[in-house]
């Protein structure tokens, strides 16, 4: 990778370590102790790519009392998100399309929870990932089923919540599922948000908070983005037999859940860093949505106007946002969401003097590759030029990550331990 403009590089390790579970964890921690009587048994159960290191983080912090005395647990994570842990198992499985040992997890953490009584306490450590590893399909459901419509869901350009939905009404221990597996034992739940609104029934697909979405959602999904589902799958949605709990249902009355972290205070960390740094921050939302090219083209706008307008604020200036856009994928190259919006930023600055930017996926993954996402500057649109590298020919067949492999500008973080959606930050030089 070329060498990263600082400003860039700087606020995007200060977003990742303010969401680092070691930074984010231990105030919760001590609200447990302060709340809780020491129960028989503390059983962990997690599932997510930041879900090792908040285990290794619970157990660091608990390490040598009487609390810590008392754990175990069981946690899924992504191949290669692994952290040794000494009291809690943690074990790897495939993502964003579930594996066998994702499926042999999930039954083995919902049997687990089931195995909980009224003395012991239930913490669940929930982030972003979550929903793809809980493999454990619904009643009638195979592996196979699961896979086939997730591979359908991930190139739809269906929103996370909407993708949610639909793997909610497809298992067995997500959508409160593993909540009501829990009871009797008293359960809290510490969750990094990797989703717009930080809306708890979606991260991980919500298994231990209640679900407001239903079966006949999850079909109007399906039928929306035109995705054809199995026989097998078809049936469980059509039959609801057995809904996912709903709001006010009795088994949440025991439950306690906590964000940790999220998108926001992500954000705001980035801009601390900027103003540090001499630099006016904008954060335009935590919670954008919308195709990953689309969105570049505002973005881009934005930029244009503070560098020729100084609209909305004076350079320099660094523009900065969260959620997480999407791709209908319609080539068959290679990339994720956030190299895609670089790409079309680029192509919408059309090599603007004095502006670069960068967007990454903050778990280090854009979508199935290696890099966290890309990054350009103004001398970007010179060099693919020079290469011969045309924007749209890649856009046009999804292909940002060759692109970007090309100018040496992919962002490579490897795993980052934690998962708050996307980043993205443009900075706008003074004129």
């Amino acid at each position: 990778m070329n060498s990263l403009p600082e400003i860039l590089d700087q606020t995007l390790k200060a977003a990742l370590q303010r969401s680092q579970p070691q930074i984010c964890l231990p105030r919760y921690l001590k609200e447990i102790q302060e709340t809780e009587k020491l129960p028989e048994r503390i059983i962990v159960l997690g599932a997510g790519k930041a879900s090792a290191e908040m285990a290794n983080a619970l157990e660091c912090h608990w390490q040598g009392t009487d609390w810590g005395a008392k754990l175990s647990g069981l946690v899924l994570t992504r191949y290669g998100y692994g952290v040794p842990c000494k009291s809690i198992e943690i074990v790897e499985a495939a993502h964003p399309v579930p594996d066998e040992i994702g499926q042999i997890t999930a039954q083995r953490i919902l049997n687990l929870a089931r195995s909980a009584t009224e003395q012991d306490l239930v913490i669940c450590l929930i982030s972003g990932g979550g929903s793809a590893l809980l493999a454990l399909p619904g009643q009638g459901l195979s592996l196979q089923d699961k896979q086939a419509l997730n591979r359908s869901l991930l190139y739809s350009g269906a929103t996370i919540g909407e993708m949610n939905c639909v793997r909610k009404h497809l298992s067995s221990i997500k959508g409160g599922r593993l909540a009501r597996a829990v009871q009797p034992a008293r359960l809290w739940t510490l969750a990094i948000s990797d989703v717009p609104g930080d809306d708890l029934s979606v991260i991980a697909s919500g298994p231990t908070v209640p679900d407001p979405t239903t079966f006949a959602d999850a079909l109007e999904i399906l039928r929306r983005y035109q995705i054809q589902p199995t026989p097998a799958i078809l049936a469980l949605l059509e039959a609801a037999e057995e809904e996912t709990p709903k709001p006010g249902e009795d088994i949440f009355s025991r439950n306690q859940v906590r964000l940790v972290a999220t998108p926001q205070l992500m954000l705001e960390a980035a801009g601390k860093e900027a103003e540090k740094l001499g630099i006016t921050p904008i954060i335009l939302s935590d919670r954008i949505e919308g195709e990953a090219r689309e969105v570049a083209k505002v973005h881009a706008a934005i930029a244009k106007q503070i560098k020729h307008r100084d609209q909305p604020i004076n350079s320099p200036a660094l523009i900065l946002s969260g959620g997480e856009t999407t791709v209908t994928v319609r080539g068959n190259g290679k990339g994720g969401r956030n190299a895609e919006f670089i790409l079309s930023l680029l192509e919408a600055l059309q090599g603007e003097e004095g502006i670069s930017a960068i967007a990454v996926d903050t778990d280090g993954i854009d979508g199935t590759e290696d890099n966290a996402g890309a990054w350009i500057d103004q001398s970007s649109l010179l060099k693919a030029k020079q290469l011969n590298l045309k924007p749209n020919d890649f856009l046009a067949n999804n292909d940002a990550y060759s692109f970007f492999q090309q100018l040496d500008q992919l962002v490579l973080t490897g795993p980052t331990m934690t998962n708050v959606n996307d980043f993205r930050a443009i900075f706008v030089d003074q004129r």
